[in-house]
């Protein structure tokens, strides 16, 4: 991952979106080549900002002396969480923008998909999100995404060889194209195929009619308290992605949040129900291996590493290797040591090797 010099935010060329996907992250041996550390319901969508009683915010307005943590957020819980979570393929073609509920997911990995377009595998545990979409199609690398954290995995159709995976490994999954409608509906603002809706609520419903597993198997993540650890690079307060086609992710740093804010072609990313813009605790940008394999542009991307990365927290940056370790994604830093999470939310970019961050 290469750096171009910094230059002014209204100067920067469009580019095009790419990809997601990680969870706990690390650090990287060659700092240099990344960035230097020197320098079938027709009901209209409702708000997504309905959510479970035991639902906490994400930001660090909780109580800290609650005794248990939400696993995939390191925040406080007032119970115990041993629920499977949901991972929702959500679409991001310009049809399909602003997107719902993406604001109350733990976890959200984008990554491209063919037609130089990414998707996002927006994974739901600590939050009962009221509505999640556009829903659209998997294909093997998210189902490696979603098998890694033992999610049931909801989609609208798949490619055959994401299809023959899941089937092979027996996961648990809500499929809207082939027996699962009665767990989605379809909006009335939006032109099908991108106006497929789901929510939590009718997710565990599906869960339950399927009669899959609901205790939850999945790995357990590396969480910091809050300022006890810094990251040991350079200052970054914004951080752009290029993508393919024209069109580029970007990050600005609220430091009274404490949070990078997403924007996305130059505008606030906002959820479409609640307005709220999306943003994020930890921001980890991976380098990976990728492939196209035939003629409708479908590819191999590699989610298991190792590889060179970025991870951002805090308006601070390093450079990390990512592996997967112990089913789950992991950062680790120079020393070997594996770089933890920040209590929050998480947003994972996977794009491909030799990509040219702009970072300010």
């Amino acid at each position: 991952m290469k750096v171009l010099p910094l230059i002014p935010k209204r100067t920067l060329s469009t580019w095009l979106v790419l990809g997601c996907s990680v969870l706990t992250l690390a650090g990287c041996s060659d700092a240099t080549s990344v960035i230097s550390t020197t320098t079938p319901e027709s009901v209209p969508v409702t708000s997504s900002a309905t959510t479970s009683p035991a639902t906490l915010p994400a930001t660090s307005t909780v109580d800290t002396q609650l005794p248990f943590k939400f696993p995939l957020t390191g925040l406080p819980a007032d119970h115990e969480v041993k629920t499977r979570p949901y991972m929702v393929m959500v679409e991001n073609a310009p049809q399909a923008r602003p997107q719902t509920g993406l604001d109350q997911a733990d976890i959200v990995y984008e990554i491209l998909a063919e037609g130089e377009i990414t998707r996002f595998v927006s994974v739901f545990q600590s939050h009962a999100a009221g509505a999640i979409g556009p829903v659209r199609s998997i294909r093997p690398y998210f189902v490696e995404i979603g098998d890694a954290l033992d999610a049931i995995i909801v989609h609208a159709g798949w490619s055959q060889d994401a299809m023959d995976m899941m089937a092979g490994r027996n996961l648990a999954h809500l499929d809207e194209v082939y027996g699962d409608g009665a767990y989605y509906w379809r909006s009335t603002d939006r032109k099908a195929p991108h106006n497929l809706y789901t929510s939590v609520d009718k997710m565990k419903k599906g869960a339950d009619a399927r009669k899959f597993r609901t205790e939850w198997n999945g790995p357990l993540l590396t969480f910091a308290k809050p300022g006890a650890v810094k990251l040991a690079g350079a200052a970054a307060h914004y951080i752009q992605i290029p993508y393919l086609m024209g069109y580029f992710a970007s990050y600005d740093y609220d430091a009274a949040a404490g949070v990078y804010m997403r924007s996305m072609e130059g505008k606030p990313h906002n959820d479409k129900e609640t307005g709220k813009q999306l943003q994020t605790k930890n921001l980890l940008i991976l380098e990976s291996k990728h492939q196209i394999i035939d003629k409708e542009g479908r590819r191999i991307v590699d989610v298991f590493g190792p590889n060179k990365g970025m991870i951002f927290q805090e308006g601070m940056s390093q450079a990390i290797t990512w592996e997967r370790k112990n089913g789950m994604l992991r950062a680790y830093a120079n020393d070997g040591k594996e770089v933890p999470l920040l209590p929050g939310n998480t947003w994972v970019q996977i794009v491909p090797e030799g990509t040219k961050l702009k970072v300010e």
